[in-house]
């Protein structure tokens, strides 16, 4: 059968866990990933994400829970019984094999054997646009060839369920985005279902329908791109999602449509509904830098200041901004470069600066949350 598009398998996990000791590396972990779904687990280092991937593809024995794929437990099941494709960051080609020779090699594995192998493997290199090829081996691919093939072989016997451990990782950033391309228009034409591992959160954002952030072990926040970014749930997620402001304040009055704040440095603030938060508690407010006017753009804006001017960075597309508001609270902003450098000024020593109480983010202040802004 050709590698043609059809819709992935659904996966569940139910209380799957993982125990190292006393480390518990997944705790308890619930996730649903819909068929055909391109989902990314997303999380820093040591925070459970790969962990749950070898248990997927059969590499990691749970200690607890259950892996169901269209409805079947799979979790008893060797990973070569699990029907099952996976893509390593560093792709694990077979050096003595050639390209032809690599991709084959799963179906020989299933018993295949002759003219039918030979029509698989030509349509897994034209899929991953490299026919011409097939008879070269690993060493004179580039990182880019090399992942196309960990590729194609990951999918040449046509499995419901792709897992992807940051196959990306190796390839420099330029390459990452062009392969960022390549793969969402690949799993666009062949409909699987795929779990991607990445620490990118450009990656996450760029490749996922959802992503699923991990903490500790456990599911933070599960949610589109938008919504992990625009509306975190915490301040982990806030803080690893994108790049935020974290302004230490007090929370002074809540209402429906906004609460007000204060600063450490007696700076008014103005931000979302505060939710749980009881007046008078310690809180963040959380900014993007993005969403941070500069100079006359800030004018009309809930939360305007002026603050003295700490660094200026030309950094290509965008032109950051950081400035002082007080002895405990700097902020960052963020402008694009559409010739707003040149109009403020290489190095102004000040800037006025405000963000919408709408783009104002509240949490629960803990020990754990970046600091507010930094002396």
């Amino acid at each position: 059968m050709s590698i043609a598009r059809r819709i992935g398998a659904a996966l569940h996990l139910r209380g799957l866990t993982k125990r190292y000791g006393d480390v518990l590396a997944a705790d308890n972990v619930d996730l649903e990933v819909r068929p055909g779904e391109l989902l990314t687990l997303l999380g820093p280092s040591g925070s459970g994400k790969t962990t749950l991937l070898m248990m997927l593809a059969g590499f990691t024995e749970p200690t607890d829970g259950a892996i169901l794929v269209d409805g079947k437990d799979v979790s008893a099941l060797p990973p070569h019984r699990r029907n099952i494709g996976v893509v390593f960051q560093h792709y694990a080609l077979f050096p003595h094999m050639t390209v032809a020779e690599n991709i084959a090699f799963p179906l020989q594995m299933r018993g295949q054997r002759g003219e039918d192998v030979a029509r698989k493997v030509r349509e897994a290199l034209e899929l991953v646009q490299m026919p011409q090829m097939a008879a070269r081996f690993p060493a004179q691919l580039s990182g880019g060839q090399q992942q196309r093939v960990a590729f194609a072989r990951a999918i040449v016997f046509d499995p419901p369920v792709l897992l992807l451990d940051e196959p990306l990782g190796a390839l420099d950033r330029k390459l990452r985005d062009a392969m960022q391309i390549e793969l969402k228009q690949l799993h666009a034409r062949l409909g699987l279902t795929m779990i991607y591992v990445t620490h990118d959160q450009s990656e996450a954002l760029a490749l996922s329908d959802r992503i699923a952030v991990v903490e500790a072990g456990r599911i933070a926040q599960l949610g589109t791109p938008r919504e992990l970014y625009e509306t975190p749930r915490s301040s982990f997620v806030a803080d690893f999602l994108g790049e935020s402001n974290f302004i230490s304040a007090t929370l002074r009055s809540s209402g429906d449509d906004v609460c007000r704040a204060e600063s450490s440095d007696g700076l008014a603030l103005t931000a979302r509904p505060a939710g749980e938060n009881a007046v008078g508690s310690p809180i963040h407010i959380v900014v993007r830098p993005e969403r941070i006017l500069v100079g006359d753009e800030s004018a009309s804006l809930a939360n305007r200041f002026v603050g003295s001017v700490e660094d200026v960075s030309y950094v290509g597309e965008a032109v950051r901004y950081r400035v002082r508001l007080g002895a405990a609270l700097a902020v960052t902003a963020k402008v694009q470069n559409r010739g707003a450098y040149n109009a403020i000024g290489a190095a102004p020593t000040t800037l006025a600066v405000g963000w919408s109480a709408e783009d104002s983010i509240v949490f629960a202040r803990s020990a754990n949350a970046p600091s507010g802004g930094g002396p």
